[in-house]
């Protein structure tokens, strides 16, 4: 497991309640909460694919979801991911 890893997290654009297709960063709050508490760095970069979340790590996917499944807000108290990342 690599301790305090610089994370990439790549990120498409996708329509939020009828609103236009677009890069947001709401959803990744929680996510992004969770990985500083956990002392990683993450640098954030949009891509094109739409409702698409990755975290790279060495440039390697170690993690791919629907941006759509993550829920909105800051806390990571309501982050559904339980745990920590290990690399």
């Amino acid at each position: 497991m690599l301790k305090n890893a610089q994370v990439i997290m790549r990120y498409g654009p996708y329509s939020s309640i009828g609103l236009s297709v677009e890069h947001r960063t709401y959803r990744l709050e929680g996510l992004l909460a969770v990985m500083a508490e956990d002392g990683h760095q993450v640098f954030l970069e949009k891509i094109e694919d739409w409702n698409v979340v990755e975290l790279m790590v060495n440039e390697e996917v170690v993690f791919r979801c629907n941006i759509k499944d993550l829920e909105f807000g800051p806390s990571h108290q309501h982050f559904a991911f339980s745990g920590h990342f290990h690399f």
